[in-house]
């Protein structure tokens, strides 16, 4: 009779695992289906605009001797980049830009606008390649854009 009993209760808790890992893999899979592959964004030139949210993160820089220093990152829609550049390894094109500071006014500048919505005029952009870089192109020269 014991072992009838335990049977029956083992059948209870295999029964009990089936339906809750059938609960949550339900919306996993319907999450997943409604994924439709995306198009690759469009081609972004000399002169064009940028716009996202504006993010700062504290990285140590190798250059100058492990010095935590301020990295800028807009991150915006999927865009291209020209050739050689294309579309740095991803399906999409980058979606998020490193702002590279040129002087300590545009570090002022990007500081003061750090986690608002900005509007970047993009002058030389290409793709991540050097460790440190935090984003997946990098912005080297830029100016920003009055709303």
């Amino acid at each position: 009779m014991t072992t009838h009993r335990f049977g029956v209760r083992l059948f209870g808790v295999r029964l009990g695992f089936a339906l809750l890992a059938a609960t949550f893999a339900a919306p996993c899979a319907i999450a997943q289906q409604a994924d439709a592959p995306q198009k690759p964004g469009k081609m972004i030139h000399a002169g064009d605009v940028l716009s996202g949210e504006l993010g700062v993160m504290k990285v140590r820089d190798a250059k100058n001797r492990g010095k935590r220093v301020a990295t800028y990152q807009i991150t915006s829609e999927p865009r291209r980049l020209p050739p050689p550049n294309g579309l740095c390894n991803l399906e999409t094109g980058p979606e998020t830009f490193q702002l590279v500071p040129t002087n300590d006014a545009q570090a002022a500048q990007l500081k003061s606008l750090s986690g608002k919505e900005i509007s970047v005029k993009v002058d030389e952009v290409a793709c991540a390649k050097d460790a440190g870089e935090m984003s997946e192109a990098i912005v080297t020269k830029w100016s920003v854009v009055a709303k």
